[in-house]
């Protein structure tokens, strides 16, 4: 049996370049996040997340800041200190995204993120989009990346084409939006009863990039997976939010900054509501072109950690270079 020595070095600060975000679904209607296991995933490829988490690339000006109140309990006299109690729990994360896209458009927008539906031909003019057109729907056997439709279906739609997908709007209440929660539907009549409504908030949407014999083909997958029995396809023009609105953005998120010698920190944050509205943070490039970033502000909210039924906020996991000794 052969012996094997290693030479460590010492334990040193991470050295780290940019912060990398992922966020996944909470299930609002369940009130379950999606919780990430850093013993088991914790070294997992940042181009290659664990699903259901999604990257949205490097973020910048990243800051989190603990809130978190502490009391004590006094006795005797004089009043000394004998213990101490947490009395308030609190924190808040806010960053800037570096990339333009539904998810971050929504994550920094505060209330409702909405598609930019095609308009029918004299629609009246509104904010967020007017009257859309009719939407198709999908024949069996489609897929996530598939959108199958009879030829005479295909007819109003284009490679290069963005589209929604999901069910029609026919009076549900509460939380609604295949595979996330898009937004809360207080009563029909809040919501003109529009047979559109759900995809105009559904975060289920893709670009068409080929027309195939069968329908449509996606550049990637829907992120409710494929489609149920009762969606149907709408093509939309891009997307809109708004300063106001009564509805809270809700994430689960993870954040990883990678050390230059191999190591790595990892911020988990089980729940994180979004607690400013939209906002844009201006980067002088070459004067007179500006890089706009999404900037946005985020309140944590707790979860019980089945470990030890402790209330928590954020989970912070250090995993060590191989190279260097644990203290």
């Amino acid at each position: 049996m052969s012996t094997a020595t290693v030479s460590l070095l010492p334990a040193g600060a991470p050295v780290t370049r940019r912060v990398r975000a992922y966020f996944a679904p909470v299930n609002r209607s369940a009130g379950v996040p999606t919780l990430f296991d850093p013993a088991q995933n914790g070294g997992f490829a940042l181009d290659a997340p664990p699903a259901p988490w999604m990257d949205l690339g490097w973020v910048e000006r990243f800051e989190r800041k603990s809130a978190s109140k502490t009391g004590v309990m006094l006795s005797g006299s004089p009043a000394t200190v004998r213990s101490q109690m947490r009395e308030e729990l609190d924190a808040t994360v806010s960053l800037t995204f570096l990339n333009w896209g539904k998810l971050q458009m929504a994550l920094t927008a505060g209330s409702q993120h909405m598609n930019l539906l095609q308009a029918q031909a004299g629609a009246a003019a509104n904010g967020s989009g007017g009257v859309g057109v009719a939407a198709t729907a999908l024949q069996g056997g489609s897929s996530a990346t598939q959108l199958n439709l009879t030829v005479a279906q295909m007819a109003g739609f284009g490679v290069g084409q963005m589209v929604a997908v999901d069910v029609d709007y026919t009076g549900q209440t509460g939380y609604v939006g295949s595979g996330v929660s898009a937004a809360y539907v207080q009563s029909a009549t809040a919501v003109q009863s529009d047979v559109n409504y759900i995809r105009r908030v559904t975060y289920n949407v893709g670009r068409v990039v080929a027309v195939n014999a069968s329908g449509l083909e996606l550049s990637g997958p829907l992120l409710a997976g494929a489609p149920t029995s009762g969606m149907a396809v709408q093509p939309i023009m891009g997307f809109v939010d708004r300063e106001g609105g009564s509805y809270f953005q809700e994430w689960s998120a993870l954040f990883v900054m990678e050390g230059e010698q191999g190591d790595r920190v990892l911020l988990h944050y089980p729940r994180l509501q979004a607690m400013a509205g939209a906002a844009e943070t201006a980067e002088v490039l070459h004067a007179p072109l500006e890089r706009l970033g999404l900037s946005g502000t985020f309140r944590a909210l707790p979860v019980t950690d089945a470990t030890d039924g402790e209330l928590v906020l954020c989970f912070r996991s250090y995993l060590p270079a191989a190279s260097t000794q644990l203290w």
